[in-house]
């Protein structure tokens, strides 16, 4: 009787789970991508006479 009972609980073909696949392949890393470094200008950068005035004011308001 179990013999019956097994070809009745039987899973189609077309149902069965395929076989596992071969993974794929990790992921490549991306290429570094090298920013231009900023060259300082020959002249200097432009330093106004009173910004240190500006940084002193401002300062003293948050104290």
């Amino acid at each position: 009787m179990e013999a019956a009972a097994e070809d009745v609980c039987r899973t189609p073909q077309r149902y069965k789970i395929p076989a596992a696949a071969v993974c794929p392949a990790a992921p490549k890393k991306k290429a570094a991508v090298f920013l231009k470094q900023q060259i300082a200008p020959r002249d200097g950068y432009f330093q106004p006479p009173d910004l240190e005035l500006f940084f002193a004011v401002a300062f003293r308001r948050e104290v």
